[in-house]
């Protein structure tokens, strides 16, 4: 071990989550710790993903909001919390059946809150080094002692010492694909657990009056195999003439759709279609405000599977994209990067204070995001590759047919919806299905099973081991529920 680091806690990436986690570490250790928070864009650009900015389609429940501020005491205002929303509204391809989900929200403004973050953190004393490139971490042994990569104000090679890592370099971390201190950590994402993404931010005339197109009260999510294939197009609100339109696709679910359409769309040219086909949003244009300067277009790549299921080495810890954190149903990302940047603060300063910053005394912060968060994901992976696999009319029939209230509810909360009873009605709903054909029987046996394995799923999860011992054993059976998940929804699908 280094006799003496040059911090205690290094967080390597500026986003949303790594800057979270950094917060919530000089809260619990009440500005105990030294921390350094290390990005590779200059100050102005915190965290900023690409050089077309922090695409993303900004919006986050009111609840995740509010879990940050009662954990970490982070409150956030205007102008970071941009415009209010009600929740989430659903809609079919058909657009005949909307379901609403999550609740109370906002969209943010994701230029702005970089800096927001930046002052607030200045305050806390979390110190910064801006412009490097990080390329490995530093080890002593097995343990993580640091990072090192490039400066690139100087172009000299650039090394920090810290007693424990988190990384919050993104979905694709060279952190974490270069991590040589465990097996247990994943390491590479399965292609079909990535969506390509893209969105504009725009000002727009009022057009035609029609909800299901733009509500300024509800982030809309559209539904459809042949507009979004594998994902979804989303109208999100910034105000009564301003709004994030976007949308994600699964890339081998739009070669089959551009096939059986006969086309060569790609991510870009399906968002142009999708703004251009909204009759609400007349004579759409980029945005030209300032706050939205260096963000109003872009495209990236966002993960919708289960959580790292081991996100902790020898002084080595994952948060946010990095650990594809990311909702697996509609791959929102900011709610559970600020659930999962509050709990791994405290985590890592119960660690630093105890002494022990080995795999084993980082093992809690797999347990407590399992426990209040993670457990859900793995029965949305299961749900997700089901519903990828529907077609319009299926998901029409579904929407309308197969969803009820307490399903509804179980959305909202970010769970998986019971389809139990799926089937499992009067002689008129049969006949129905009957007469809509053999399609609707197939999705209605699809439904019931990806409920079997959500419970399967969640029940595994509230066994997860209590430290590292017991993790082998614990994954081997994951691995085999889940791959018997997807290869009967291969079988499924033929």
């Amino acid at each position: 071990m280094i006799v003496k680091a040059d911090y205690d806690l290094i967080v390597a990436g500026g986003g949303l989550a790594g800057m979270v986690a950094a917060q919530s570490a000089a809260y619990h250790s009440n500005q105990r710790l030294s921390i350094l928070v290390v990005d590779r864009s200059p100050s102005i650009f915190l965290g900023r993903k690409t050089l077309h900015g922090w695409v993303c389609g900004d919006a986050v429940s009111k609840e995740a909001v509010d879990y940050m501020g009662k954990h970490i005491n982070v409150i956030w205002g205007k102008p970071e919390l941009e415009h209010k929303v009600k929740g989430v509204i659903a809609l079919s391809p058909d657009r005949e059946t909307s379901i609403p989900f999550d609740g109370d929200g906002y969209l943010l403004n994701r230029q702005e809150l970089p800096q927001s973050q930046y002052r607030q953190a200045q305050k806390m004393g979390i110190n910064f080094d801006f412009e490097i490139n990080l390329t490995n971490l530093l080890y002593d042994g097995t343990q993580v002692i640091g990072v090192q990569g490039t400066d690139r104000k100087t172009n000299q090679p650039y090394k920090k010492t810290a007693k424990v890592v988190i990384d919050a370099t993104g979905v694709a971390s060279m952190l974490r694909n270069g991590v040589q201190n465990t097996t247990k950590m994943e390491k590479k994402i399965d292609r079909r657990d990535l969506e390509s993404t893209g969105r504009h931010i725009m000002f727009f005339e009022k057009g035609v009056e029609d909800l299901t197109e733009f509500d300024p009260d509800y982030c809309l999510i559209h539904l459809d195999q042949d507009i979004a294939p594998g994902g979804y197009g989303w109208v999100f609100p910034k105000g009564k003439d301003k709004v994030n339109i976007g949308l994600g696709v699964e890339k081998t679910i739009l070669e089959k759709r551009n096939k059986r359409l006969g086309k060569n769309d790609d991510v870009t040219g399906l968002i142009n279609q999708y703004v251009a086909r909204n009759k609400a949003i007349k004579n759409p244009r980029l945005s030209d405000d300032p706050a939205d300067a260096y963000n109003a277009t872009g495209n990236w790549q966002v993960s919708v599977r289960r959580q790292n299921d081991c996100m902790v080495s020898n002084g080595f810890m994952l948060v946010g994209d990095s650990a594809w954190m990311p909702k697996p149903l509609d791959a929102g990302g900011i709610g559970p990067a600020l659930i999962a940047g509050s709990i791994i603060g405290k985590n890592v300063v119960d660690a630093i204070e105890s002494g022990d910053v080995t795999e084993k005394g980082l093992w809690q912060y797999n347990a407590d995001y399992v426990k209040e968060y993670g457990y859900k994901t793995p029965g949305l992976e299961v749900f997700r590759r089901l519903l990828q696999l529907l077609t319009n009319e299926q998901l029409n029939y579904g929407m309308k047919h197969f969803l009820g209230n307490l399903d509804v509810e179980a959305i909202s909360k970010g769970e998986h919806p019971d389809f139990s009873s799926v089937g499992k009605m009067s002689v008129i709903g049969k006949m129905s299905m009957l007469m809509r054909g053999a399609l609707n029987k197939k999705l209605a046996d699809g439904l019931r099973y990806t409920t079997q394995r959500n419970k399967l799923l969640t029940a595994h999860y509230a066994d997860y081991p209590k430290s590292p011992e017991g993790f082998d054993t614990w994954n081997k059976q994951l691995q085999k529920i889940l791959q018997e998940s997807f290869l009967h929804l291969e079988k499924w699908e033929n």
